[in-house]
């Protein structure tokens, strides 16, 4: 990856804390709508204040969100601490719970795509056609090796990386959710460690 985004590669202790339904949401909705204060982030996400003001610090706890040192006492402006989050499944393979966080937080990442892309099929007809012919979903495979797909993916990251703020400025440009996801076709045939 570039230097233009920041990350943070989860380990042990920030999956499982991240592993929790609104804590993945508070991280989200700082990433997606920039700092905010937990009352405010309680509105967007249709809770209170108390339970999303304890999630915050359990996040900043392990550096997945920061305390700005903006406003006052109950009126804390919070921000997610960088732009994504990367993560090395086999960095869990020693740690079962962290392993199984992981897993849940992969499943909640696909549920939140399943919603967010669906509700773009649902409303995509009132967009522009040249906005509709270029935001969809498109699958291919390849044929490649371990390295090769490692190679692969940092590549897109490049590229994904160049784009991350080159409309910054231009009203014309949207923020666009990018996926990247790549899984064996055929799973039943793990190859040889």
């Amino acid at each position: 990856m570039t230097d233009s985004a920041s990350y943070i590669r989860l380990d042990s202790t920030s999956v499982k804390v991240l592993a929790h339904p609104l804590r993945s949401r508070l991280v989200g909705a700082l990433r997606l709508h920039g700092p905010s204060t937990a009352t405010a982030l309680a509105k967007v996400l249709s809770t209170n204040s108390g339970a999303t003001s304890y999630h915050l610090r359990k996040l900043a706890e392990v550096g997945l969100v920061v305390d700005t040192g903006e406003g006052d006492g109950k009126s804390r402006l919070w921000a997610a601490a960088s732009e994504a989050t990367q993560y090395v499944s086999s960095d869990f393979s020693e740690d079962e719970d962290a392993a199984t966080a992981l897993g849940w937080l992969e499943r909640d990442w696909l549920k939140h795509f399943t919603e967010k892309f669906g509700r773009w099929l649902d409303v995509r007809q009132g967009w522009p056609a040249v906005w509709r012919d270029r935001a969809s979903m498109n699958d291919d495979t390849v044929l490649v090796t371990a390295d090769q797909l490692r190679a692969l993916h940092a590549e897109i990251g490049e590229v994904v990386d160049r784009y991350r703020r080159v409309g910054q400025g231009n009203p014309d440009a949207k923020r666009i959710a990018t996926y990247l996801v790549f899984y064996p076709v055929d799973m039943e045939k793990a190859p040889r460690a």
